[in-house]
Order: C-alpha cells, then sequence, then structure tokens
C-alpha cells in the first residue's frame, strides 16, 4: 500500500493538570503534538503507512518527540536534524464558561528556520498516494512557507493527492506578510480542502451567504457553507471536495460536533453529536482530518461514509487528553453504529 506523508512542526505542549490556571501550578503535564503529526499518529492507528516530515533539533528534547512518533507507528526516517530548539505551547484547558487559552513560544524553532533545499522531496514522496499539509506550517516563517511550497510542488509533479486544513492560527502570522498571497498560491494545489467559516475569511476574504447561527440549540445550519464551498471551488479549480466541521459551542465542556462535505454538486452532511463533557478539544480537527483521509482512502466511492468516519473518529478525540487521536478503526464504527454507551468492554 502507497503511504501517505504530512508536513509540519511538532511541539513540546507544556499544561497545567485538570483544569488548573497558569497562575495556580507548580507542574506542567507534557505532551507532544501537532497539527500535522497528529493526523500521522490517526492514520498509524487505523493502519495507514505514513511518515511525518520535520525538522527537530539534535537534542534530548527533539529525540523525545522522535520517540513519541516512533512508539505510535508514525515514520520517521526521512525527518532532518537541525537548529537550537523544539517549539513549545502553553495549554491552560478551560471548564463551563471559562475558554481554553494558548500560549506559544516557537519563535526561531528548528522547523521555522527550515530552508528549501533541506528536505529531498523526490525521495521522501517516492511511493506516496497522498501529501498533507495545513496552514499551520507556513504560518511560521517565510521559509516554512518556500519549504512547503517545494514539498506540494514535487507531489503535485508526482500526481499525488493533496490535502490541507487552512487552520488560520492569528497568534502565528507575524512575520511581515499577508496569510493570503502566501496560501492562496500554497491552497491552489489542493485537491482536498478543510476549513471552516472564519478559515476562509481571515485567509481569502470568503464569507457565508446567509449565515444562519442560532440560539436555538446553538446548531451553525450546514447549509449557510454551502456558498463558502461554492466560492472556494472557484477560487481553487485544483479542488474535488471542500469540508468543514462545524462546532457548536455551548460551553468550554460542552460543544456540538458536526461536519459537511461538497463535492462541486452535492452537499454531504453528517449527524451531529452532543459532547458533554470534554476532556481536551485540542487536535480535534486534526483527527477529523486523519479520519476523512482514512475515509477517502478506504471508502474512495463514497464520501458519505468517509465523512461519518471523520466525524464520529473526531467526537472520540474530545475524550482523550493530548493532542493526539488514540482510537482504533473499531471503536470509530461501533460509534458509527449507535453504541455511545460507555460500557465497559470485557
Amino acid at each position: 500500500m502507497k503511504k501517505v506523508v504530512t508536513f509540519g512542526e511538532i511541539m513540546l505542549r507544556l499544561s497545567p493538570p485538570e483544569f488548573l490556571r497558569f497562575s495556580q501550578t507548580n507542574t506542567f503535564d507534557v505532551v507532544y503534538g501537532g497539527g500535522e503529526s497528529n493526523v500521522a499518529v490517526s492514520l498509524a492507528n487505523y493502519g495507514i503507512p505514513v511518515d511525518f516530515i520535520t525538522r527537530l533539533p539534535n537534542n534530548d528534547i527533539g529525540q523525545c518527540a522522535l520517540m513519541e512518533m516512533r512508539k505510535r507507528g508514525v515514520g520517521t526516517d526521512n525527518i532532518v536534524f537541525g537548529g537550537d530548539r523544539l517549539g513549545i505551547y502553553f495549554l491552560e484547558t478551560g471548564a463551563v464558561a471559562r475558554g481554553s487559552k494558548v500560549i506559544y513560544d516557537r519563535a526561531n524553532s528548528a522547523m521555522a528556520e527550515i530552508k528549501p533545499g533541506m528536505i529531498d522531496w523526490h525521495k521522501v514522496l517516492k511511493n506516496t498516494k497522498w501529501f498533507h499539509w495545513t496552514g499551520i506550517t507556513p504560518a511560521i516563517s517565510q521559509s516554512a512557507a518556500d519549504t512547503c511550497l517545494e514539498a506540494i510542488k514535487v507531489a503535485n509533479d508526482l500526481g499525488i493527492t493533496i490535502s490541507t486544513d487552512l487552520n488560520y492560527r492569528a497568534k502565528l502570522w507575524k512575520y511581515g506578510v499577508s496569510s493570503e498571497s502566501i496560501m492562496t498560491e500554497l491552497t491552489s494545489y489542493c485537491d482536498i480542502i478543510l476549513g471552516n467559516e472564519e478559515d476562509a475569511e481571515k485567509h481569502f476574504g470568503i464569507k457565508p451567504e446567509g449565515l444562519d447561527i442560532t440560539k436555538e440549540g446553538h446548531k451553525v445550519k450546514a447549509e449557510a457553507f454551502l456558498s463558502v464551498c461554492k466560492q472556494m471551488m472557484q477560487k481553487f479549480p485544483k479542488a474535488k471536495k471542500v469540508i468543514t466541521t462545524l462546532r457548536g459551542s455551548i460551553s468550554a465542556s460542552h460543544n456540538t460536533w458536526a461536519g459537511v462535505l461538497y463535492d462541486g454538486s452535492r452537499l454531504y452532511q453528517s449527524k451531529e453529536y452532543q459532547i458533554t463533557h470534554i476532556v481536551d478539544r485540542v487536535g480535534g480537527g486534526d483527527s477529523f482530518m486523519g479520519g476523512l483521509i482514512y475515509g477517502m482512502l478506504t471508502y474512495p466511492n463514497n464520501d458519505q461514509k468517509a465523512l461519518d468516519f471523520a466525524v464520529a473518529a473526531s467526537c472520540l478525540k474530545h475524550t482523550i487528553k493530548g493532542d493526539a487521536n488514540l482510537v482504533t478503526v473499531d471503536e470509530v464504527e461501533k460509534l458509527l453504529k449507535g453504541d455511545s454507551s460507555g460500557r465497559v468492554s470485557r
């Protein structure tokens, strides 16, 4: 089976235990994760051959991040080494009416200082079926954006399916350019585009027409995103599918969760899940993307089944501490069949 390749930064995540605030804690829980590495872990859990490509510092912390990928079954042979530090982010987990908070400490990280030519993309992408990147990588630095473009162009030349999660991060676009010009060029090569209404607006100025966010049920109407999908496909004619997750935030602890997929002619909708006791919502979108890639590779002619798998997989992610979605195909399929009882499996 041909492999999937993901490209981006893996970071050290430091979080106060339980629901403590930064000002209350004397210790931090340690997790390694990042948008593209989280997707890779999901795919490895589902039995899909996957390589994660990044640049790590050649020190003990970089080795810890490497070991985290290896123990999850992710291929690491093409990771390159250099630079002085691993990027860090601090996460304060919210509850009920208090939202979570993220503080980045990733300036001048090994990945931020990556440059074109450091990775042999023709070698890396040999025997590859799918290449995935996110909008986080080009937001880190100009050289990271240039390296991402280098990878995408090779993948395009090789006829590899290219996907992106637009992932707009206001706190990261700080190196003196607007995201629009950079993201427009990168996204123009993509076959599969995942992004919500904020991503589309912040990156490309695309706004949903007739968006209906009602207080009743805290639902975001899926039909309101049809105009976004159509505008995205007009802007990016190579795109075959545009997908978005639909999160209704009742509180930090209670969200509704669903998704829609548009293939250029038909809008597919998933069922809506009530996630009433969120353990960790970080990586929710990454787990959706991992499920979506698995679904599209496993059910290539069934977009509804692929979408349903992605939504169910990411619903389960909200019950798991850490960045990555550590669930199996059997667990996702159990939820898809309607078993959400949480009974002990003996």
